[in-house]
């Protein structure tokens, strides 16, 4: 008995021998691998640091979508990309040719429609607007040239949401601006995500013409002997249409769809743009069969397969952003839980088409919250909240007085907390305290911001307001 006892006690005691001998096992190996992934981390790190950051990387990339180029799809068809901000198309038939749209500047567009009629010297029958915005439809007189009886088709309702037609439009010119970077330096450009980042300043909507031929709807006509279908579709703007031969089985899009996730919110301000009509908009054009497709901003894309999976995956992740924001809305969240709670799925996420060089998630999301219930996001706090100079006064109080706040905004700067700096700066430009050396620290922020961009537009615009600080400070 006594020895079965022993034995008992003995086993007991190897036993736990054995399982602190695994414990320390699991523990050293839990510590290497915090190690390794520590040491990985301190890498990437110290790789941002000392070169280019890999979103500026990719974004220099996007770049070969507009080197400037006349593309032929087909026999027929032909696509000017990278000699402005947009695409310029010629439709040749047996009657003349067709264009769809006609870029920016009216040197630019010389230039493009020298060149088509290098390939074709027939008539221009009609130029087709597929929507408003100035950077298709500036250059329209340098294609038509001596043609007579040329028809101009749009939609109806055209170019009446531009900022030129805005109460606001001054503050939407410079914001504008700093979008698209029209006031840097060409050493800090880089491009516009969807369009090179300088572009023509000769002449620009000089070559402009009113359309003579709207419609509602749909459109179907016979131009230079093609038969053309129009469509009306909501999307980048209440104006859009989209344009399919099928003929030719060419398909142009406008600014619905080109290669980066779409601008679902501009933010040099614009009116909302109807999201749940864009992806819907898209679905349609994925309907058709469609062997060519032309983007109103960088390059085609050809074959069957291709074209259908580009335009899936886009309406896909149009209309589940559209759907998350909707169903976290309905869940009660508030703008900012609902912009946290908003991804693309892992499918979608990675897609070539889909990359955040021009527009952004987050910010579709806050233009969906704010077109269904506007500012107030049901959160009672912020019914009458404290004026901003008052909310500053007491978080510096609270974070120990300016100096410590001060203090705070160094570290963010040398610890790499950018946007938490840029948020301390704001407080402190809002008090008398060393205010220069405040706003140089905001400075340094916003380029230390722009340097890890993907996206052209934030990229642009924190550089831009790095400008005019340091402007202003000068003055």
């Amino acid at each position: 008995m006594n020895r079965l006892k022993n034995w008992n006690i003995k086993g007991r005691f190897f036993q736990r021998k054995n399982y602190i001998k695994i414990c320390v096992l699991m523990l050293g190996a839990v510590f290497i691998q915090s190690c390794e992934q520590a040491k990985e981390v301190n890498n990437n790190k110290v790789n941002i640091e000392q070169g280019e950051h890999p979103n500026i990387t990719k974004l220099k990339q996007q770049s070969a979508e507009f080197t400037p180029d006349i593309i032929k799809l087909n026999e027929n068809v032909y696509v000017a990309v990278g000699y402005d901000g947009s695409n310029a198309s010629m439709v040749i038939g047996d009657e003349g040719v067709v264009i769809v749209d006609a870029l920016r500047a009216l040197g630019a567009a010389e230039n493009v429609a020298g060149k088509f009629r290098e390939i074709s010297d027939k008539p221009v029958k009609a130029v087709v607007y597929t929507h408003g915005h100035a950077d298709h439809t500036g250059g329209a007189t340098a294609f038509i040239g001596e043609s007579k009886d040329v028809k101009v088709i749009a939609r109806e309702g055209f170019k009446e949401e531009l900022q030129e037609n805005s109460p606001v439009e001054a503050i939407l010119k410079i914001r504008n601006g700093r979008q698209f970077g029209r006031g840097l330096k060409a050493e800090d450009v880089i491009n516009r995500g969807v369009g090179p980042g300088i572009t023509s300043s000769d002449r620009v909507g000089e070559g402009y013409i009113k359309p003579n031929t709207t419609f509602q709807g749909e459109l179907k006509i016979n131009l230079a002997g093609i038969d053309f279908e129009l469509y009306a579709a909501d999307g980048e703007t209440n104006d859009e249409l989209f344009v399919w031969i099928p003929g030719f089985e060419t398909l142009f899009t406008g600014d619905n769809y080109y290669k980066s996730f779409p601008n679902l919110y501009a933010i040099r301000g614009s009116q909302y743009r109807d999201v749940k009509s864009w992806g819907e908009s898209i679905q349609k054009m994925a309907s058709f069969p469609v062997a060519y497709l032309v983007p109103g901003h960088t390059r085609p894309l050809s074959g069957k397969d291709e074209v259908h999976e580009n335009l899936t995956n886009y309406s896909d992740a149009i209309l589940s952003v559209f759907d998350q924001t909707i169903d976290a809305m309905n869940k009660g969240y508030s703008l900012q839980q609902t912009v946290d709670s908003v991804r693309l799925s892992d499918d979608l996420i990675h897609q070539p088409n889909l990359q955040e060089f021009y527009g952004s998630v987050p910010w579709g999301v806050r233009s969906i919250y704010l077109h269904y219930v506007g500012w107030f996001d049901g959160n009672p706090s912020n019914l009458n909240p404290l004026s901003g100079s008052e909310e500053a006064r007491r978080i510096i109080e609270l974070a120990g007085g300016e100096q410590a706040m001060y203090k705070q905004l160094n570290d963010a700067i040398a610890t790499g907390d950018y946007q938490w700096g840029l948020q301390l700066a704001d407080y402190l430009m809002q008090t008398d305290y060393q205010k220069q050396s405040v706003i140089n620290s905001k400075i340094t922020l916003l380029r230390a911001l722009a340097s890890q961009q993907i996206n052209a537009p934030a990229r642009n615009y924190y550089l831009s307001y790095a400008y005019e600080l340091e402007n202003s400070s000068k003055g």
